[in-house]
């Protein structure tokens, strides 16, 4: 038991090796170099389900981005609504396709059924690029002109900076906005300075129209469409660039319940992307761009061997107090085997948390409460990955509540 313990851990640490090399690039602080391009046509794609609490505030910080609003056209899919979401967004000036399909409920299949419809009318032919947003979020009023410049480099998949619009709500909530702010500028952020590839983030994502046409419109329907279309865009070898300066807002949940649901699914979407895709992608890690591919590959990696140490270790530990072992030694092992774990998980909110504390929109104690209880958050991944096989697989609608304005934030 004792080798496993260190086999597994040696396993980590080779997993999360490369990582420090991602966080080194993030500290020294680089930027990639952008110079302002033409001014593209943008189309504006949500899906809204039962949205009526927060599909104003959105539209509303669309209309006050500081890029021209001919450039900019909203188009929504009130989809299986039973509430005025479609009205509420054709008062704000959305143009709103209504959809009802009670087999077919992902947001993936929304998209599709909306992308689908444009194409029929021909109305996808007026523009240069997509925006993908939840009916829940806020943008930044620099968002599109930032994502213009970074598109207007060359790239047809952009990425923005993500973060929790109720980060300040509470510890579940504010793990979250964590989470999101490593991935964003201590991974995403990273891989884009290196030349490798960005991974799409459910939300805040940009797509050329000639990505869309490459594909005859919106192909991803699974649990999760981000990590489905990420994994199609890595085994052809495409990239997804990052914009640290388009910063979107969205509401995290304040439930721990509803936390390890979501997380379910997001766990269970990762391993239905990966086993639609592997055959693909796997020869593809040995070619040109492939270490995209390992990156993806490896993305749970580490926080699997985080967890599977620490079972073995305190399988390994009760082995040794039926041994015989003095308790004081077993305490002081165990000590130090969560003294490590924690250590290693707080790295990555500490990291957030000194480098993106002007742009954590909340009170200064909770940001640093919030990143001491981080750890707790990932540690709870245990439960994530017990639940994945229980319960079943669909995709469910997280219900949204915190209506706020994009000048309160």
């Amino acid at each position: 038991m004792q080798i496993l313990v260190y086999t597994l851990t040696a396993l980590f640490i080779l997993s999360f090796a490369y990582r420090v090399v991602y966080m080194a690039v993030r500290v020294l602080n680089i930027k990639r170099r952008v110079v302002k391009g033409k001014e593209h046509r943008f189309g504006v794609l949500i899906a809204a389900r039962n949205e009526k609490n927060v599909i104003a505030e959105l539209i509303d910080s669309i209309h006050r981005q500081d890029y021209p609003q001919e450039l900019i056209d909203i188009f929504i899919v009130a989809d299986n609504c039973t509430d005025n979401t479609a009205d509420i967004a054709r008062e704000h000036g959305a143009h709103v396709y209504e959809r009802f399909d009670e087999e077919n409920v992902s947001k993936g299949h929304a998209l599709q059924f909306l992308v689908g419809k444009m194409r029929a009318e021909h109305i996808d032919e007026r523009y240069d690029a997509f925006f993908v947003f939840d009916a829940d979020n806020l943008l930044d009023p620099h968002y599109i002109s930032a994502m213009n410049e970074v598109f207007s480099a060359g790239n047809e998949i952009v990425v923005g900076y993500r973060t929790a619009k109720n980060f300040g709500d509470n510890w579940v909530s504010g793990s979250y906005g964590f989470y999101f702010l490593y991935e964003s500028e201590f991974a995403n952020r990273s891989r884009d300075l290196l030349g490798t590839s960005c991974f799409l983030s459910g939300t805040g994502c940009m797509f050329s129209r000639a990505f869309i046409d490459r594909f005859g419109g919106w192909q991803w329907t699974g649990l999760t469409e981000d990590l489905e279309c990420t994994s199609v865009i890595l085994k052809n070898g495409w990239k997804i660039a990052y914009c640290t300066d388009a910063i979107l807002y969205d509401e995290q949940p304040t439930s721990f319940a509803v936390s390890i649901k979501q997380r379910i699914r997001w766990v269970r979407g990762y391993i239905q992307a990966i086993g639609e895709n592997f055959t693909e992608m796997f020869p593809r890690m040995f070619k040109k761009g492939g270490f995209a591919v390992f990156d993806f590959l490896m993305n749970f990696a580490p926080l699997v061997l985080f967890i599977l140490n620490a079972i073995a270790d305190s399988v390994n530990m009760g082995i040794m107090l039926a041994g015989g072992a003095a308790i004081v030694t077993i305490a002081l092992h165990m000590l130090t085997s969560l003294a490590s774990i924690y250590g290693g998980l707080f790295l990555m909110s500490f990291l957030a948390l000194i480098f993106e504390w002007k742009r954590i929109r909340c009170e200064w104690y909770k940001k640093i409460i919030y990143a001491l209880l981080f750890p707790v958050f990932m540690y709870s991944y245990l439960i994530v990955y017990v639940g994945i096989f229980f319960g079943n697989q669909n995709w469910e609608h997280m219900e949204h509540k915190v209506s706020v304005r994009i000048d309160e934030i």
